[in-house]
């Protein structure tokens, strides 16, 4: 059975740092490619960065690029998301999205909140 759980986010300040984490179960982890994606209060969820299934590329939206850093360990099964040069828009409930064979899959989100 896949299962996604994130970790991690909370309160930041806008222009501090914060790191959200995914750990992953269920299916072939270095096989597939992950993501993250957000959804703010009002807003529709909405793609952040991505990251192939070696780690080798990474592509991110052009809000967050050269601000958050994704990132995967495939011995441990887990993808994090760096978050730094924090704004208040960031602020939204940040999940982890693995696209496999059976459909796609997300966790039950993790909050992230930035005070100005």
């Amino acid at each position: 059975q896949v299962q996604l759980g994130e970790s991690g986010g909370g309160l930041g300040h806008s222009g501090g740092s914060l790191r959200v984490s995914c750990a992953a179960y269920g299916f072939t982890f270095g096989n597939y490619p992950m993501y993250w994606q957000r959804q703010a209060p009002g807003k529709a969820r909405e793609f952040v960065a991505k990251i192939s299934s070696r780690g080798a590329t990474t592509d991110y939206a052009g809000s967050v690029r050269g601000r958050f850093t994704i990132a995967r360990d495939n011995a441990e099964n887990t993808v994090s998301l760096q978050m730094d040069s924090l704004r208040p828009e960031d602020t939204a409930v940040y999940y982890c999205q693995a696209q496999i064979w059976s459909g796609n899959y997300w966790g039950q989100g993790t909050q992230v909140t930035v005070s100005s």
